[in-house]
């Protein structure tokens, strides 16, 4: 099976899915002739024309606001921002449009379109290119939030999310573009959305993490291995709405949980998951459920940078600690 990194899992999928509906366009600033900061969508315009594939103006709120007309119309669009710190002009139609286009029709309408960016840090970007505020685009009713940490996910969860009828904000951890290569066939298979996968199976305790994060989280979970800890690995993959059964049957099982995330810790969406934990397993806890994560701070600049992120030794720290207990 042939290999990809994750960025050219991005532009199979991307490609595959134009190629076997003509309804669907891509958008964005230079995604076309230049094919997009990371080169997501190199190529794709040669291959299906200039009305496929639109080169925008430097403007977000416009490549938000032209997705949500052009798949009211029976489109499917995606669009790319360059930079999730980019997005936040976007919320207006995310909020007030896209996510409501269902209810507000009665059902005579959807809206199935993709919004792509890059997600998080990790890569020594300037201001604003190193957001992670998925917790924020997890609490708009109605919008799909999903991010991919492999090559192979990258693939089949794109093309799922382009063929879902709801909107669905796909975030692409920028660390991970070109970090690793992956086994992908392009045959057009989607994953599910809305499912969380075990990437190891543990007895002691669960790590639960998404995204750029799961690189750390597998690589503290291979280390406590070798201390005797047997550590579940979970990658949530889509955060709204994300997999509860997947988690609680797994905390069910090891009665231990750390979640690990790059965003800012207050108001993470680990927070959510945890309250979840409390709510329907608390009798299966054997100690507190435990948070890594980034701190409540702006992402610093390069030289900083590492310092910020959750590190293996933290997420390690965590899990011996909540072993301790019981």
């Amino acid at each position: 099976m042939p290999e990809a990194t994750l960025v050219e899992a991005i532009n199979l999928a991307l490609a595959r899915a134009m190629q076997d509906d003509p309804d669907v366009v891509v958008l964005g600033e230079d995604v076309g002739v230049n094919g997009g900061v990371f080169r997501a969508t190199a190529g794709l315009q040669k291959r299906f024309g200039t009305e496929r594939v639109l080169d925008t103006p430097l403007a977000e709120l416009l490549i938000s606001g032209l997705c949500v007309g052009m798949a009211a119309q029976g489109l499917k669009p995606v669009g790319e921002i360059q930079f999730m710190g980019f997005i936040y002009p976007c919320l207006d139609q995310l909020v007030n449009h896209a996510s409501r286009l269902r209810n507000r029709t009665q059902g005579r309408l959807t809206c199935p379109m993709v919004l792509r960016t890059p997600h998080g840090a990790g890569i020594r970007a300037p201001e604003h290119h190193s957001e992670s505020t998925e917790a924020m685009l997890a609490h708009i009713p109605g919008l799909r939030v999903v991010m991919p940490s492999s090559p192979e996910r990258a693939y089949g969860l794109l093309l799922a999310a382009i063929r879902d009828p709801d909107p669905v904000v796909f975030l692409e951890p920028t660390r991970l573009y070109r970090a690793a290569k992956g086994e992908v066939e392009d045959n057009g298979e989607a994953l599910p959305l809305d499912a969380a996968f075990v990437l190891r199976e543990g007895r002691d305790l669960t790590l639960i993490s998404w995204g750029a994060m799961l690189k750390e989280t597998m690589a503290a979970a291979e280390a406590l291995s070798a201390e005797g800890i047997a550590a579940e690995v979970i990658d949530l993959a889509t955060l709204k709405p994300y997999d509860e059964d997947t988690v609680l049957g797994s905390v069910a099982k090891t009665g231990r949980c750390v979640i690990v995330h790059e965003a800012a810790r207050t108001g993470g969406f680990g927070a959510e998951i945890a309250a979840t934990i409390a709510e329907r397993r608390l009798s299966s806890l054997l100690a507190p459920v435990t948070r890594v994560t980034g701190y409540d701070t702006v992402v610093p600049m390069a030289r900083l940078e590492q310092y910020y992120m959750p590190s293996v030794e933290r997420v390690m720290t965590a899990a011996r600690r909540v072993c301790q207990f019981g």
